[in-house]
Formats: C-alpha cells, sequence, structure tokens
C-alpha cells in the first residue's frame, strides 16, 4: 500500500502485526493494567493489551472500569508517555575506577541501540516526543543516550477514541488524531483498525500483511470518530502562545493561592510526557575502588533544583510553580517554538490535589 491509502486490518487479525513487528527484530511493547492503571510494558501477545476497559480520570483521580466493549484502545492516556523508553529515569553515564597503582580511570557508560515497537501511542504523545526530539537531539549537543535509544523506535500509534475529561490536546492542537510521528497509525473502529503509514518504514511493514483497502463507510466512521473525539473535549487553555499574559502576571495573587494547595510534591513534572529537568550525583561503592556518575529526573518542584551559588533562588512553593507553569506555557515558545504542553492532562489526574493547569492558566491569564 502506499502512504496515502488507508487499509483494513480486521481485529482478529491484529496479532499478525505484532508478529511481523517481531519477525523484524523489533521487541514489541504495548499498553497493559498494571496496579490499576494502563502503562506500557513488553507485549507477548495481544490477549496482554487492556480488552474492554476504558479510564475515568478527573483532578487527581484515575480509576479503570469496563465499558470498552471488544476494544483494546477505548482508554486515553494512563501515567506514562514515551519519555521513560528514551530519556531514562536513572541511569549510568561514566564510571571512574581506581587501580591498583592508585591511578584513576574513567570510561563512559552508553545506551545499547536496539530495536523497539511501541503500539498504541497517543496523538499527545507523539507531539511531546518531537519537544523531546527538539531538546536532546538538536542544537549543539546532542544527548547520545537518548540518540541511541531513539534511533531503533518504532511507532504504532492509535487515535484516541474515549478521551478523558482531563484530556485537552485540542486546544493545543496536538490531538486527538495522530497527524505525524508515526511509522504506522491504526483507528480503532469496532470490527478493525484503518491503518495509515506514515513512513516508508511503516509501508513497507504494512505491505507484507496483504490488507485490504479499507472501504469508503469505514473511512468515513474513522472521520466522525475522531471529529467527535475533538468535540466532547471540554477543556482548554485560553490561547496556545500565553508567554506575554504570563509574564506580564508575575505578581499575581494567584500564584500565591495555588502554592496554598500544592505540595510540590513533583507528580506532575513525573508524568509530564516533555519535562527534562534532571539532576547528577555520584554513587560511590563502598570500599572507594569505583564510582557511577549517574542521571536521574529531577523536577522544578525540589528545593536542589533550585539551589545556585549557596542560595535557593526559588525557595518555595509560589516560586517553585511559578517557575514551572511560566516555562511551561511562557518561556518554551523562545526555546522551542510551542508551549511545552501538548494537552494530555496527566498532570490533572494525577496531581494529588487535583490541580488543574487549565484552570489556573485562565486565572492567571484572563483580565
Amino acid at each position: 500500500m502506499s502512504r496515502t491509502e488507508h487499509s483494513f486490518l480486521p481485529r482478529a487479525a491484529l496479532g499478525r502485526l505484532l508478529e511481523a513487528l517481531c519477525a523484524l527484530g523489533y521487541r514489541c511493547a504495548g499498553p497493559q493494567v498494571r496496579d490499576g492503571a494502563i502503562v506500557y510494558a513488553e507485549l507477548a501477545s495481544v490477549q496482554d493489551l487492556p480488552r474492554g476497559l476504558t479510564d475515568v480520570q478527573a483532578p487527581g483521580s484515575y480509576r479503570l472500569e469496563e465499558g470498552g466493549g471488544e476494544r483494546y484502545f477505548a482508554w486515553a492516556t494512563g501515567p506514562q508517555a514515551l519519555k521513560p523508553f528514551l530519556f531514562a529515569p536513572r541511569e549510568v553515564l561514566w564510571r571512574a575506577d581506581r587501580g591498583a597503582d592508585g591511578r584513576i580511570s574513567f570510561r563512559s557508560e552508553t545506551a545499547p541501540a536496539a530495536r523497539l515497537a511501541v503500539i498504541g501511542v497517543r496523538a499527545c504523545d507523539l507531539a511531546a516526543l518531537a519537544l523531546q526530539d527538539r531538546h536532546f537531539l538538536e542544537g549543539r549537543y546532542v544527548d547520545p543516550y537518548y540518540a541511541a535509544r531513539r534511533v531503533g523506535l518504532l511507532l504504532v500509534a492509535v487515535n484516541c477514541s474515549h478521551p478523558a475529561a482531563t484530556c485537552f490536546c485540542a486546544s493545543t492542537g496536538d490531538g486527538p488524531h495522530a497527524r505525524s510521528g508515526y511509522d504506522i497509525a491504526l483507528t480503532e473502529l469496532d470490527d478493525g483498525y484503518l491503518t495509515h503509514a506514515g513512513s516508508d518504514r511503516g509501508a513497507a511493514i504494512l505491505a507484507t500483511l496483504a490488507l485490504a483497502p479499507a472501504s469508503a463507510a469505514r473511512v468515513e466512521a474513522g472521520q466522525a470518530q475522531a471529529q467527535h473525539s475533538a468535540a466532547v473535549q471540554s477543556r482548554a487553555l485560553p490561547g496556545r502562545n500565553l508567554r506575554d499574559a504570563l509574564f506580564a502576571a508575575l505578581e499575581h495573587p494567584r500564584w500565591e493561592e495555588v502554592a496554598g494547595r500544592c505540595l510540590s510534591c513533583a507528580n506532575c513534572t513525573q508524568v509530564c510526557p516533555t519535562c527534562f529537568c534532571h539532576a547528577e550525583l555520584e554513587l560511590p561503592d563502598v570500599g572507594g575502588h569505583t564510582t557511577e556518575h549517574q542521571r536521574e529526573w529531577d523536577s522544578c518542584f525540589t528545593a536542589g533544583h533550585a539551589w545556585l551559588a549557596g542560595h535557593a533562588v526559588r525557595p518555595d512553593t509560589r516560586t517553585r510553580y511559578r517557575q514551572w507553569l511560566t516555562h511551561k506555557l511562557g518561556s518554551w515558545h523562545e526555546q522551542y517554538g510551542r508551549s511545552g504542553c501538548v494537552g494530555c492532562g496527566r498532570c490533572i489526574a494525577w496531581c494529588p490535589v487535583g490541580i488543574d493547569i487549565t484552570e489556573e492558566a485562565q486565572a492567571l491569564c484572563t483580565p
């Protein structure tokens, strides 16, 4: 099939796609239920997918329930995105070893390049990946650890048919229908999947499945589903470029009010698919012969992240929350040409006290 055509994959034949990816040497990961949430984990078969489940999300609330019929992808998002696959939560960058002669030698650690296919990627997470690529792969310095994992990544997107009440990707322009950044896109219907190739690699894989062209009725059903998924989203940011409005509101009383609710727990930054703050630390062994230099995820909500030259430049929750929101929705435009928010709503659902980024932005930016 060409990259402009839609073909149809019957539901019972979804396993053929998984088998084709495995035959090409890809390790496959996809959505599965773990500890009451949908997360990405290694797939052994399509039976591992969350069949018939949907997610119910609200500020500070996430749960799974029956209601997806026979569908595998009748849910919006889990706490994970693609970020952990590429920007590891914790990894060793280099090691220092003391030899018998007392000399210290250094050796770098490299992330092994491996083929990984992720099935079930949402449009908002493809937009987040594009931002992560901008940060880690473009510009003067390329992150070799991220780059090694990125080169072997194959993405099978599934267009969102059941957005959660916390979703607002339509307002940011990042969903619910995937437009780019994928190798293969699936639109799940009640009896199967519309398939579309987004790369030559994806087209070659679909060609091996010898699928029949999709009927006009099925294509129309997929388009109607995408329109409905956008129309039912009730949350929205007050604009796509809030830089000037936010920086004009640096002394707004709302910062103090939200700080009274915020726990500075950093949940929002940990589930955010675009946040990239990290810390580096040394882990010496007890014998004093080897030291590991590690990188791990950090957050602008932690006290240590704002420690500069013996002084906490953001000493309280008010200034830390203000830093996060003004950077995410404001100064990202200067760095990357767009907002750092893709409308996935994870920070709303996984905030223990239910702080809603769209509500805060409206309060700060609306006269």
